[in-house]
């Protein structure tokens, strides 16, 4: 009697657990879906009715990537004009 006891609270202790657990993982879906992803949503609302500006923000990044390329061009044909760049062949010296 006491061993079916025993495994009768065994068995509800595993299955609360197990419902804290899905708790756990339901509050994450939520956090997730309902706030995370609330900015996304607004700009997939927004993508129906104005496509510029749902894509303002990937605009952005575009120029700002533009920006750091030719900076980054700039950066090296002053290093070239100025004959700071090894040319050599080999690139180590065990070469």
């Amino acid at each position: 009697m006491y061993f079916c006891l025993v495994n009768i609270l065994t068995i509800a202790a595993l299955v609360l657990n197990f419902i804290k657990m899905t708790d756990f993982f339901y509050a994450i879906q939520d956090l997730f879906v309902n706030v995370l992803f609330a900015p996304l949503d607004a700009l997939r609302a927004l993508e129906l009715e104005n496509w510029g500006m749902a894509n303002l923000i990937s605009w952005i990044f575009i120029i700002i990537g533009f920006v750091a390329m030719v900076y980054w061009m700039i950066q090296l044909k002053g290093f070239n004009d100025n004959n700071e760049e090894d040319k050599s062949i080999s690139s180590h010296s065990f070469l």
